[in-house]
C-alpha cells in the first residue's frame, strides 16, 4: 500500500527530472533559509544518487568495452588530465576572476555526472561506453583532481594534497561500497522491479541538493550580480566547449563512430562538479562554490534544448 502511494509521485518525478532539478534550483535561490536549512545534508544529498546510480547501473555493458582498454583508458586519461590542463591553459591568459578560473579547471578535472548513461540511452547514443568511462573516472578522479590541482595547476584551495585525496576518495569509497552492499544483498531482479522507485528517490535527493547548493548565492547576486551573471555564462560556455571538444578529439583522435564521439562530448562537458564542491567542504572560496552552483543549470537545461541537433548529429554518417 505505502509502496504504491510512494510510487506515483515519485514515477512522476523521475520522469520530469530536469524541470524537477531546474526548479531546485529556483527554490534555492527564491527561499535562501531553505536553502541554508538543507546546507548541511550536502553530502547524503549528492552520494545517495551516486550511490543509487551505481547500484542501478547495467554492469553487463562493460564486457563490449573491457575488452578495448586502449581505447577506453585513453579516454579517461584525456578526461581528467588533458581536459584540465587544456582549460588551464586556454583561461590563464584571460584574465578571469582567479577563483572563476580555479573552478572551470576543477571542472574540467572532475568526472562525469552519473545522469550522462541515462542521457546517452535517451539520445539513443553509446551508453555502454558512458557507463564504462563514468565508473573508471570516478574511481580514479581521487587519484588525478587533487594533485592537478594543488600541484600542477598551483590552485590554492588551502588543504594539504593527503586531505584533499582523503576526503575525495572516502566520497567515492562511500558511493561505490553502499551500491556494491546493495547489490550483494539484494538481487537484479528485485532492484529491476523497483527501478522507478529507486530513480524518483534518487532525482528527490538531487532536487535536495539543487536546493541546499544554493545557499548564500542568493545574497551573492544581490551584492554581486555581475560576478554570478558572469559565472552563470561560464558555466554554460564551458560546458558546449567541452562537449565540442570531447566531440572532436573523439571523432578525430579515437576514431569512434558518431554516437560513441557524441558520447565522449557528453561525458566531456557534463561533469560532477558537486562531488568536488562536497570534497573540499569549507576550504573552497565562496566564488568557487558559485560556479559550482551555478555549473548545474546547463547540466540540468542543455540536454533537452539540444537533443534535436544529438539526435540529427548521431544519424548523420560523419566523415572520417
Amino acid at each position: 500500500m505505502i509502496r504504491t502511494l510512494l510510487l506515483g509521485p515519485l514515477d512522476y518525478v523521475g520522469r520530469h527530472a530536469t524541470k524537477f532539478l531546474f526548479g531546485g534550483v529556483l527554490v534555492g535561490l527564491a527561499l535562501p533559509p531553505l536553502a541554508a536549512l538543507l546546507r548541511p545534508g550536502l553530502v547524503v544529498f549528492l552520494l545517495l544518487p551516486l550511490t543509487m546510480a551505481l547500484m542501478r547501473l547495467d554492469w553487463s555493458a562493460f564486457h563490449a568495452y573491457a575488452r578495448r582498454p586502449l581505447l577506453v583508458l585513453p579516454m579517461v586519461v584525456f578526461l581528467l588530465l588533458a581536459c584540465p590542463l587544456l582549460v588551464f591553459a586556454t583561461l590563464e591568459p584571460l584574465g578571469l576572476p582567479r577563483p572563476l578560473m580555479e573552478a572551470i579547471v576543477l571542472m574540467a578535472a572532475a568526472p562525469p555526472i552519473t545522469g550522462t548513461v541515462a542521457i546517452s540511452l535517451i539520445l539513443g547514443l553509446d551508453a555502454a561506453l558512458a557507463v564504462i568511462v563514468m565508473v573508471i573516472a570516478t574511481a580514479l578522479v581521487p587519484f588525478t583532481l587533487p594533485p592537478l590541482a594543488l600541484m600542477l595547476l598551483n590552485i590554492e584551495i588551502q588543504m594539504s594534497l593527503a586531505e584533499f585525496m582523503g576526503r575525495l576518495a572516502l566520497m567515492v569509497g562511500v558511493a561505490f561500497g553502499g551500491a556494491l552492499l546493495v547489490r550483494w544483498r539484494i538481487s537484479n531482479e528485485t532492484l529491476r522491479a523497483n527501478s522507478r522507485l529507486i530513480d524518483g528517490c534518487s532525482v528527490m535527493a538531487l532536487v535536495l541538493f539543487a536546493i541546499a547548493i544554493m545557499d548564500g548565492v542568493a545574497a551573492k547576486l544581490m551584492a554581486q550580480p555581475g560576478y554570478v551573471i558572469l559565472a552563470t555564462v561560464s558555466a554554460f560556455i564551458a560546458n558546449l566547449l567541452l562537449q565540442a571538444l570531447g566531440y572532436v578529439v573523439g571523432r578525430h583522435i579515437f576514431r569512434l563512430d558518431q554516437p560513441a564521439a557524441l558520447t565522449l562530448g557528453i561525458l566531456t562537458g557534463n561533469c560532477n562538479m558537486g562531488l568536488v564542491m562536497v570534497s573540499l567542504a569549507d576550504r573552497a572560496v565562496f566564488d568557487m562554490v558559485v560556479f559550482f552552483a551555478m555549473g548545474q543549470l546547463p547540466m540540468y537545461m542543455l540536454p533537452g534544448l539540444l537533443q534535436p541537433i544529438y539526435r540529427k548529429l548521431a544519424a548523420r554518417p560523419a566523415r572520417s
